[in-house]
């Protein structure tokens, strides 16, 4: 905000263009079958993060604090999967690869604080399951609701400050040469290269938004299993280590399939191909929302009990109405 106000007070005008073009998969061959299966990833996201809220909510017996944090990353999900498919499909299925200059920033908020969230809830629900694991009998009176909803509540405060920085940072650059954004969205690394004056604090910030988007979260969820295998060590019998870590599988699952595609485009993003590269990128964005809710309904027990009692009371609702009618 200094560098912003101290422009201000030297009148320094910045040079902002009316639109910028978004070039991800231009020239990439046979592309439009790829967004025939992003609507496809969309809609079974849609799908499945809509019904996992609307049994939680339905079902008083999910009324604990884990299913807080599962409900509100089922609900980030949706948020960013609407939020960034129809857009990309929109620009390259329609070509619409032109998008104004406010418009850019509003999607690159979006898209960003989604992503961030996305990480932030899976730090939740790691302290939800290394609390519920070494503190079994005082799991109650460690974590509230208001515990769980206080930390919720901290971590979307975190990821739209640090979204708002750095589109902030980004307005104090000038655009006077190229306006060809090279990636599938208004990517901020890419966005703010793209500028003609010193583009220095947005790197620095770049870089430390990645260590608390991305470090920070990772290195909690391995510590958090760190503390998690201990205790189940101490545990006598190996019946009993596989139940209580049975109850990380779908958690683990969720990180897996999170972090390890972002590590890889990040490690070989040099020396693949780039549109490869955006590809992988695209990919390693718009699955996790599709196969969360899969992942919960499949390996969490409540859940799955929740929908078998669900669907009997729907079919004895209905068996009731046929019977009234034919009285």
């Amino acid at each position: 905000m200094a560098l912003i106000n101290s422009a201000a007070e030297n009148n320094i005008t910045f040079v902002r263009p009316a639109y910028f073009i978004i070039s991800g998969f231009i020239g990439i061959p046979n592309i439009r079958y790829y967004f025939v299966f992003l609507c496809f990833i969309y809609i079974l996201s849609v799908v499945g993060n809509t019904l996992v809220m609307i049994v939680i909510t339905l079902d008083h017996m999910l009324r604990s604090p884990k299913y807080i944090a599962v409900f509100n990353l089922t609900f980030t999900d949706l948020l960013s999967s609407s939020a960034l498919v129809p857009k990309v499909v929109d620009i390259f299925l329609f070509n619409h690869y032109y998008i104004s200059y406010n418009d850019c920033l509003t999607f690159m908020f979006f898209s960003f604080t989604l992503y961030a969230m996305q990480a932030f809830n899976l730090v939740v629900l790691s302290f939800d399951r290394v609390m519920a694991i070494m503190y079994p009998l005082h799991y109650q009176m460690r974590v509230s609701h208001k515990l769980i909803l206080s930390l919720t509540a901290f971590f979307w405060l975190l990821a739209i400050t640090l979204t708002l920085i750095a589109v902030g940072l980004l307005t104090r650059l000038s655009f006077c040469q190229s306006v060809i954004i090279q990636s599938y969205y208004c990517d901020n690394g890419p966005m703010y290269r793209l500028g003609c004056n010193d583009a220095t604090p947005n790197y620095i910030f770049a870089a430390l938004a990645i260590v608390l988007v991305l470090g920070f979260p990772l290195a909690f969820i391995v510590g958090s299993y760190c503390c998690i295998g201990y205790s189940l060590s101490k545990i006598s019998t190996f019946r009993e280590r596989v139940k209580a870590f049975k109850t990380c599988t779908g958690h683990l699952s969720l990180v897996a399939i999170y972090f390890l595609p972002v590590i890889f485009v990040y490690a070989f993003g040099r020396v693949i191909h780039p549109n490869a590269r955006i590809i992988n990128l695209s990919i390693a964005t718009v699955l996790p929302p599709m196969l969360n809710p899969i992942i919960y309904v499949l390996q969490t027990q409540e859940i799955k009990e929740s929908l078998r009692r669900l669907l009997k009371a729907r079919v004895q609702a209905k068996l009731e109405v046929f019977r009234f009618k034919h009285l």
